[in-house]
């Protein structure tokens, strides 16, 4: 009697990065349906239109993720790493991994694709998070500020930053953040207390 157990074959992506216009509609509609919460329906939307390019199969370990089918979207993105060597794919992995747990795996994802796409603000301000995670607050400020700046001063890194300026208890940067980029009394507070929340789980 053979025993044996066969191996299921390893997902296949498409590395194609050049976008044909109708790849860029059907991409622009999903994510219209992502911006309006409704992820379970633009996977399906997705799924309807086959996955063309890289950014279709981001897209999908996205809303996998984002649907809680995260081992789904693990090998989503482990597979867009692994044969793509993609920035998005290591990026997403990262991400999954933070979400599972798995601080150290997630954190050498994020800095695999901070070093493929080193002018990616998102990618900065999630590796600068991971750090804070880990302990390496002065890093983490470091990778924070560069993402901050790369955004120019918009969005939820405003937040993750101030949070480091507290923790390493730099007084001028949060000054900086207050009188040069009006950062309100309501995002002191929740950064305040993302501080708080960070240095207790350490």
């Amino acid at each position: 009697m053979n025993t044996s157990t066969v191996e299921e074959p390893q997902l296949q992506v498409s590395c194609t990065t050049t976008l044909q216009p109708e790849h860029q509609l059907q991409l622009d509609a999903v994510d219209a349906q992502m911006s309006r919460s409704q992820p379970y329906a633009a996977l399906a939307k997705l799924e309807s239109e086959g996955l063309a390019t890289e950014q279709h199969w981001v897209r999908r370990g996205q809303l996998l993720a984002s649907t809680n089918q995260v081992a789904e979207a693990q090998e989503v993105f482990q597979a867009l790493a692994t044969q793509c060597g993609s920035a998005m794919g290591h990026h997403g992995l990262g991400l999954v991994y933070l979400k599972r747990g798995k601080l150290k795996e997630g954190t050498r994802e994020l800095r695999k694709a901070r070093e493929l796409a080193p002018s990616s603000s998102d990618i900065r301000n999630d590796y600068g998070y991971a750090l804070l995670l880990t302990g390496g607050y002065y890093d983490a400020v470091f990778e924070l500020r560069t993402a901050f700046e790369l955004a120019d001063g918009q969005g939820a890194v405003r937040q993750n930053l101030a949070a480091g300026y507290f923790i390493t208890n730099d007084r001028s940067g949060l000054a900086m953040l207050k009188h040069k980029y009006d950062l309100s009394r309501d995002e002191v507070a929740h950064a305040e207390k993302l501080a708080a929340r960070i240095r207790r789980s350490r």
